[in-house]
């Protein structure tokens, strides 16, 4: 069994634009293209920790669409969307008010209001003791729970088939994270980043710098520019991205697993430069495993030694939710 190796070119990178692959050439291309999909996709969350995506399964109408009901809801008054917090959830299903969340050792909240769409679960799932259930406004937007459902699926089959491509650079079985990601606690999160208040914290910006907490996040190209990614030299480096592609980034636990060889790369969203302060809205799919699922270092990237203790996923979520304030 090999080690893998960080590259040197990864401490000093310089690439200065996030890398455009197409899925289709994985799904649909002869075994050269899967190959070559399977080496660009791996190199690239390597350099940057970020990948754009194009020819993917979701559809750009349903995307519309999304972002079209997220208006809609967000410009609902206040005490409605308040109705929507869930007494028992702790903010991991249905609506989170303005400046609740903040980044993990930020001592301000980000600027920010979202909803969560966690997993449906049938009746006789033994994960609908943990897992709580979704809230829909479907009073409001009667549409808002089939839509959002369907846009749940499509992004979690994208995620199958990254995670999928890479095992094998990462010399574990084909299934290995279907295995961990099956029923998984995978989150939803529609976002809206309303204009900047007046008199607001010169330190509050839109979403501090930080870093995922999961496997993998697919974040549909939002509505405004403002996502940054701390590149491997220190600078900010903005991530513009076409209509309708898909973010891919890597999150803590995937960094876990991979001893860093696959880095957890800090990104923030900036507040408007242009001088519109204009919404901007956003529907990150936060990709877990499921709760028992162990992160323990893969082999093939231990090196000189592991760098994190294991921990099951349930676990290290919850570590990180006190941390950014949205449990206790």
């Amino acid at each position: 069994m090999r080690t893998i190796e960080t590259s040197s070119h990864a401490e000093n990178s310089t690439l200065r634009k996030v890398p455009t692959l197409s899925l289709a050439s994985y799904t649909q291309g002869t075994g050269s293209d899967k190959a070559r999909f399977i080496d660009q996709l791996f190199t690239g969350l390597k350099e940057y920790g970020f990948i754009i995506l194009k020819d993917h399964n979701v559809k750009a109408a349903d995307l519309h669409k999304a972002y079209e009901l997220l208006e809609k809801f967000y410009a609902l008054p206040e005490e409605v969307k308040k109705s929507y917090i869930s007494p028992t959830a702790g903010f991991q299903r249905g609506y989170t008010p303005f400046g609740k969340e903040h980044a993990k050792d930020s001592p301000v909240m980000d600027l920010k209001e979202f909803w969560h769409v966690g997993r449906e679960l049938a009746p006789a799932n033994a994960l609908k003791s943990i897992y709580p259930d979704n809230i829909w406004p479907d009073k409001e937007i009667p549409e808002f729970k089939e839509h959002f459902l369907k846009l749940f699926a499509a992004l979690e089959v994208a995620g199958d088939v990254m995670l999928e491509a890479l095992t094998m650079p990462l010399e574990v079985d084909k299934d290995f994270f279907a295995r961990m990601t099956k029923d998984g606690n995978s989150i939803l999160r529609l976002l809206h980043y309303p204009p900047i208040p007046e008199g607001v914290d010169p330190r509050c910006v839109r979403a501090a710098a930080h870093e995922d907490i999961n496997f993998i996040t697919i974040l549909p190209a939002a509505t405004a520019s403002g996502l940054q990614l701390k590149d491997r030299d220190g600078t900010w480096l903005d991530i513009e991205s076409e209509p309708d592609t898909l973010i891919v980034d890597v999150g803590d636990m995937l960094a876990r697993l991979s001893n860093d060889i696959l880095p957890s790369t800090t990104h923030r969203v900036i507040n408007p430069q242009d001088g519109t302060n204009s919404h901007r809205y956003s529907m990150p799919f936060f990709m877990h495993p499921h709760p028992d699922a162990m992160l323990s270092c893969l082999p093939s990237c231990k090196g000189a030694g592991a760098k994190y203790p294991d921990i099951t996923g349930q676990d290290f979520l919850m570590q990180r939710l006190r941390e950014i304030g949205l449990i206790k």
